[in-house]
């Protein structure tokens, strides 16, 4: 520890652990130091009450000694030693001086960035504001490593490396195929192929001049039937009209008349009314007609087995001949 005493002649006189280290002197106030060497250390103000605070990391990524330590971009110390951890892990032990009037929580976060483009790396202190006691000298940060414009730009470009390369791959196949597939027979092939198009297209270009010179010989013909054309439409157009002018609403009304009157005939048979309805629906009148209808057969049917009942006539003036019901003649006493 650091301590003053009033020394003689009103100077004073400054201790470290308890060993006198300089005087001041009191005629000029100025003070006179003499540090022993094995107090003095690398990047450490013995005369300085700043707090000892350190993070671990994985990799530092170039961080070196005596680099700044910031909170929000304010310095607030430096990076006093990066050492080797003891457990033999790798990883690296990066001790720090903060000043200590600056109070921050122990949970806070020792964030290694880039500080620049050349400017190399530097540790931010990301606070915690949780209400956490706060870090005091020999106190341990968690640690964290905030990717670099280096690292995302690698970031970016690996996964399109990646792709570049698998399209070269595929390209590589591709073409390796279309030589494997474009052999002298094929070559061949496609030539002809292009021979016989170009025949095609010299056809073609024949028939157009072909059908140009048609339709220049038959412009009057042509024409002729494009006036018929538009006639016809006059004409479409004239009979449009004239149905359009026609009395449709007389017409309409005929016809629900006409339909009207059919619904009334048709509910009249229905009701039995008329001699149709009645036909259809009074039963007496249809059994009536069943049972006439039945005896008129049945006197067909007579007629045709016993004519002779039926039909009586004489050339000579004889008396009819009389017949019963079986169809037998009924003779007289005098016959």
């Amino acid at each position: 520890m650091l301590k003053i005493k009033k020394g003689i002649d009103d100077g004073d006189q400054t201790y470290f652990n308890g060993e006198l280290i300089g005087n001041t002197f009191a005629w000029s106030r100025k003070r006179s130091y003499n540090i022993p060497k094995e107090l003095l250390v690398k990047g450490e103000n013995i005369l300085d009450d700043s707090k000892k605070i350190t993070a671990v990391y994985d990799n530092v990524e170039g961080l070196a000694t005596s680099a700044a330590v910031t909170i929000n971009g304010h310095k607030i110390g430096k990076v006093q030693s990066i050492e080797f951890t003891d457990d033999r892990s790798g990883k690296l032990s990066v001790n720090m001086l903060i000043d200590s009037d600056f109070e921050f929580s122990k949970n806070s976060t020792a964030q290694l960035y880039e500080a620049g483009l050349i400017g190399g790396k530097a540790i931010a202190i990301i606070p915690a504001f949780d209400g956490a006691p706060s870090a005091k000298s020999g106190d341990f940060l968690s640690s964290d490593v905030k990717p670099g414009l280096t690292d995302l730009v690698n970031q970016r470009l690996t996964p399109l490396q990646e792709k570049m390369e698998t399209m070269m791959v595929s390209a590589d196949s591709l073409l390796g195929n279309l030589n494997t597939l474009f052999d002298t027979q094929t070559k061949e092939n496609i030539k002809s192929s292009i021979a016989e198009l170009s025949t095609t297209i010299a056809s073609f270009k024949s028939t157009s001049e072909s059908l140009n010179n048609l339709v220049v010989d038959n412009t009057s013909d042509i024409g002729e039937t494009i006036t018929n054309f538009n006639k016809i439409s006059e004409d479409l157009t004239t009979l449009s009209n004239s149905l359009a002018a026609a009395d449709l609403d007389t017409i309409m009304i005929d016809l629900k008349s006409t339909i009207s009157s059919f619904d009334q005939l048709l509910t009249n048979i229905e009701n039995g009314e008329g001699s149709v309805g009645k036909l259809m629906k009074d039963d007496a009148v249809y059994n009536n007609l069943e049972g006439a209808t039945k005896q008129l057969e049945q006197l067909l049917e007579d007629m045709k087995l016993n004519p002779k009942r039926y039909v009586h006539f004489s050339l000579f003036g004889k008396k009819a001949k009389q017949y019963d019901s079986e169809g037998y003649q009924i003779k007289n006493n005098n016959d």
